[in-house]
């Protein structure tokens, strides 16, 4: 029995086999084609860009006026808002959007303690009226008893002065006694003493029913101007339009309960109107009253002036207001969506280059354009406009520019232009 072949196999050894000459060729020069390859991309001064897809601009001399591109809308130059004079319940007499006149009510305040109040001060009116009248007539009463006790008296001296002639005739012809004399003479005496103090209480009598008349007099003026303010309040109730317009936002519900000094609504003034732009807060400290501004409102371009800065940022933002001419204008609406231009300043014979998205590497390099390639260059810039960019050194008149995003140049310090 045989078990295996074990005993016939025998090892081989295989020689290895060479490679054809044509073929390690193709092998190496495969291998320096890729290296080549692999040096360009790594190299950036051989990096190639497609120039169509490339923002070119040429560098020129020329005025440049220093701005600022802003967004707004159109807001009413007057817009008050009314409120309560009270606290009550309210009664509106419009609607938004309705238009108004001057003097016309728009709301009613219904306010029972004030017309109460006004009630009760205009009762105690009528009492110290009626007191007035009363010191009035008492003060006639009294001025004629004055004026009684007054003319006795006076009747009471020409009697004594009569009788002291007749004395002094009759002692003459010694009809009567010297005692008799000196009685008459005794008499006159007193009679011209009763009639000076009778005149002297009469005066200060008068002067103090006049006092006490005045007083009455003034408590009445002071309860009618009490009434007289009540009254002017119970007026204000029928609140009325300050200005001619259209009602905008009501700010309340019809039959609401409002407090006093609350606001109602708001009044649109039609006949003037303003823009209102947002300017970004890096330029707040550029903008200045009376700065020339152009405003593109619909297809119509209007020029205005800053009438107002805000003193606050809000969003990064500041508000501005620009008042222009608009009776030539029409079709003008309510919080229309507007763009502008504020007009810093105007550079004359500068040297300046189209703006692009080039600064966003600070406006301190740029790619120069020279045939087929574009080399990296410094330039220092200036000011910066919406449209153009000023350039202080590095380039000259008639230069051309890349002014498209640096980003995929990856600071090559030249790239080719295909």
């Amino acid at each position: 029995m045989i078990k295996d072949t074990s005993g016939q196999d025998q090892i081989v050894k295989q020689k290895p086999k060479l490679l054809k000459p044509a073929l390690l060729l193709v092998g190496v020069l495969s291998a320096v084609t890729w290296t080549g390859f692999a040096m360009i991309n790594a190299d950036p001064a051989y990096m190639s860009v497609e120039k169509a897809q490339l923002q070119i601009a040429q560098v020129k001399q020329g005025d440049l006026v220093r701005d600022i591109a802003a967004t707004g809308k159109i807001v009413a130059a007057n817009a008050p808002k009314a409120y309560s004079p009270e606290q009550g319940f309210v009664t509106l007499k419009v609607k938004a959007g309705d238009t108004v006149e001057l003097g016309q009510v728009i709301a009613e305040v219904d306010s029972p303690e004030l017309n109460n109040s006004l009630k009760q001060q205009e009762s105690e009116l009528a009492r110290l009226q009626g007191e007035l009248a009363r010191n009035e007539l008492e003060v006639r009463r009294q001025t004629l008893t004055l004026n009684k006790t007054l003319d006795l008296a006076q009747v009471e001296l020409s009697a004594a002065e009569r009788e002291n002639r007749r004395a002094k005739l009759s002692i003459e012809k010694s009809l009567i006694s010297q005692i008799d004399l000196e009685k008459a003479v005794d008499d006159l005496a007193k009679a011209k003493l009763t009639f000076k103090h009778a005149q002297q209480e009469v005066e200060l009598a008068k002067d103090t029913l006049a006092f006490e008349l005045q007083s009455s007099k003034g408590q009445v003026a002071r309860q009618q101007l009490v009434v007289d303010e009540l009254q002017r309040k119970v007026n204000n109730l029928h609140v009325r339009a300050s200005v001619s317009g259209i009602i905008g936002n009501l700010l309340i519900q019809p039959k609401a309960m409002v407090s006093k000094n609350q606001a109602l609504l708001t009044l649109v003034d039609l006949s003037a109107f303003e823009a209102e732009l947002q300017v970004p807060e890096s330029y707040a400290n550029d903008l200045g009253i009376g700065m020339q501004v152009e405003l593109k409102i619909g297809t119509e371009l209007v020029v205005g002036s800053l009438s107002a800065i805000s003193p606050e940022v809000n969003n990064r933002e500041v508000t501005a207001r620009v008042r222009f001419e608009q009776s030539s204008m029409s079709n003008i609406r309510q919080n229309q969506r507007l763009s502008g231009r504020i007009l810093l300043e105007n550079r004359s014979d500068v040297l300046m280059v189209k703006r692009g998205a080039f600064l966003n590497q600070g406006g301190f390099v740029a790619y120069k354009v020279n045939g087929e390639r574009a080399e990296r260059i410094e330039i220092t810039t200036g000011v910066v406009s919406i449209n153009h960019v000023e350039v202080l050194a590095g380039l000259s008149q008639g230069d051309q520019i890349i002014i498209s995003n640096y980003d995929t140049f990856k600071n090559a310090d030249a790239v080719l232009l295909r």
